[in-house]
């Protein structure tokens, strides 16, 4: 029988994934890795500020991270103590189902799980868009900053139909005042409840006479399980929005 790999993971996403996949691999993830809501590992910090010291204590053969949710000192620090770390890159979604199956086949799934099959073939077929919308996506306040470009989560909105008007900014996330995103005069704005928790009462009331959408930040930007139901509700809580 193969011997399973000692992993920790970084990425509440890929937490899940492989949770899901390859069970007993997980023996670390962070604070912030919610789903599944039973798993039973050692917690290790945040995603921007794990305990590199308990990590390693785990002695694990294999740490994954991504490149945008944890800090290269971090990755460095694991390295150095002799730790193999993957890092993924995910910027659209065929992106995400390349590196979803490299991370899964990294820590030892013997075969392609069939929720990536599933996920892969919902966002294969999906429908084109009757029309296209445009929007501003919030996610973060205090200073406001956006989704711009090259992102996941944009990419995911796109191929719903919803145009980022900040998808060709200089910066991936950028601060942009919040005058400026109402006068750029979005048909949504769309509002996730992570990284920032938006919620009714945070965050509709500074775009006044603007439809404000509520969405999953967990189906607009993880990458996992949950790609397979996304389409699906991310379209309810956009057509919501234009009720």
């Amino acid at each position: 029988m193969p011997v399973v790999p000692r992993v920790v993971s970084l990425v509440p996403s890929l937490t899940e994934a492989v949770a899901l996949s390859v069970p007993g691999a997980l023996v670390g993830a962070t604070e912030w890795c919610t789903h599944p809501a039973d798993l039973g590992v050692v917690r290790i910090g945040g995603t921007k500020n794990p305990k590199t010291d308990r990590v390693i204590a785990l002695s694990p053969d294999l740490v994954i991270a991504n490149e945008e949710e944890n800090r290269e000192p971090d990755l460095t620090a694991l390295r150095e103590a002799g730790v193999e770390v993957l890092v993924t890159e995910v910027r659209d979604v065929p992106g995400a189902f390349r590196e979803l199956e490299r991370v899964l086949r990294a820590c030892g799934a013997p075969t392609r799980p069939r929720w990536l099959d599933e996920a892969e073939e919902t966002w294969s077929r999906l429908p084109s868009p009757d029309r296209r919308t445009t929007a501003v996506v919030p996610i973060w306040r205090r200073p406001w900053m956006v989704l711009g470009r090259d992102t996941f989560a944009g990419d995911v909105l796109a191929r719903l139909g919803v145009d980022n008007l900040y998808a060709a900014h200089a910066d991936r996330y950028p601060r942009v005042p919040v005058e400026e995103l109402r006068a750029a005069g979005p048909d949504v704005v769309v509002l996730p409840d992570e990284p920032y928790r938006f919620t009714a009462d945070d965050g509709p009331e500074a775009f006044a006479g603007l439809p404000c959408a509520l969405v999953s930040g967990r189906h607009l930007t993880w990458y996992g399980p949950s790609l397979a139901e996304a389409p699906r509700v991310l379209g309810e809580a956009l057509r919501a929005a234009h009720r």
